[in-house]
């Protein structure tokens, strides 16, 4: 009986000692909020974050003396894993967390001290909120469990700021990258227009043009020619004139034809200025007074022009011949209408034999 009486008394004593410490030790409480993903926006009316957050509101109001006092702190943790990088994921899932307080700071009136925060790349779109009552005399494994938290998402905000200081200079390096690129490609297409003949260096890059010697058109002497660009330095070029006028009753005359073939070499930057050798030939009737001159005309010489484009098909070409030219020809009078010879002569000419400013038309 003694016996019996012993053990009732230790098992009410050990009843007495450990159910205070059970009744310490209790499990946390978890409270999930869920969000949708890739957004960041706390919709509390969504997928039973509303009734989640009436029974979290409720646990806190009945601890809300210890939890304003910092014994029973709030433990939120934001989760992200549904954008492209682990910056992305932290950032999101910290704001998450920002929505989840700031909703509680509102509605159930604690502060921003009463929370630890922490942040997580990984698992899903959701964020968490525990409660964990601290047993009696375990201030020191409180504090080191905030500290350990707070280590922690130091370290995670670490990492973030590491990946973004390295996804910028990434996007630095890309950026300088590509300004070499374009900088190259830039100086390889100026090289290019100094390399390559253009329309404005070289403005008589053509092969066949039509020409017309203005100079002889305004003494009544048709004038036309054509011209062949061989390539941009070297062109020839063929000028014939023909007239035939009298008056006075046919007592007074102004006849010929020329032919003057021609080869020339542009020079300069825009092919403009050129040197030439030409050949002069043709037959004349000259009558202005008493004696009329009849005969041939042969010579030639060297050239000098200067061509000024007007517009892409037009052109003025100034160009001056010296040389030698050799007239033999007979002196005639006309008596009652009878040509009357009176004898030949040969005249040999070195100075001027040609000028002309001559319209050019480019043709292809």
């Amino acid at each position: 009986m003694s016996r019996k009486i012993t053990f009732l008394t230790l098992f009410l004593w050990l009843m007495t000692v450990t159910f205070p410490v059970i009744a310490q030790q209790k499990a946390d409480t978890t409270y999930t909020f869920r969000f949708v993903p890739q957004k960041d926006t706390f919709y509390v009316p969504w997928n039973g974050n509303d009734t989640e957050l009436a029974r979290l509101l409720e646990c806190i109001e009945n601890n809300k003396t210890t939890i304003l006092d910092g014994k029973l702190p709030l433990l939120v943790d934001g989760y992200c894993n549904s954008l492209g990088s682990e910056a992305e994921n932290l950032a999101t899932a910290k704001i998450r967390a920002n929505r989840v307080k700031s909703e509680l700071i509102i509605r159930a009136e604690i502060k921003e001290e009463n929370f630890i925060t922490r942040n997580h790349a990984t698992e899903g779109d959701f964020v968490t909120v525990r409660l964990t009552v601290p047993v009696k005399g375990t201030a020191a494994t409180d504090a080191e469990a905030r500290r350990k938290a707070e280590t922690e998402q130091l370290e995670a905000e670490k990492r973030a700021e590491q990946e973004r200081l390295a996804e910028e200079q990434r996007k630095a390096e890309e950026a300088r990258l590509a300004a070499e690129k374009a900088e190259a490609e830039k100086a390889a297409q100026q090289n290019k227009l100094v390399d390559t003949p253009s329309e404005t260096k070289i403005t008589n890059d053509y092969h066949f043009s039509l020409r017309a010697n203005l100079l002889r058109w305004a003494t009544l002497t048709p004038d036309l020619g054509v011209e062949w660009r061989i390539c941009p330095s070297w062109g020839i070029a063929v000028n014939g004139s023909w007239t035939s006028w009298s008056w006075s009753d046919k007592d007074r005359r102004y006849a010929l034809w020329e032919v003057a073939p021609e080869v020339r070499y542009y020079m300069g930057e825009k092919k403009a200025w050129y040197l030439g050798a030409m050949f002069k030939a043709g037959q004349f009737n000259y009558k202005f007074s008493e004696t009329g001159k009849q005969g041939d005309l042969m010579g030639g010489g060297i050239t000098a022009g200067y061509q000024l484009r007007l517009n892409k098909a037009l052109a003025l070409d100034f160009n001056l011949g010296l040389g030698y030219l050799n007239a033999d020809f007979e002196k005639y009078e006309v008596i009652d209408g009878v040509r009357v010879r009176r004898g030949n002569e040969t005249k040999d000419w070195w100075g001027p034999i040609n000028a002309g400013v001559t319209l050019v038309w480019k043709l292809f």
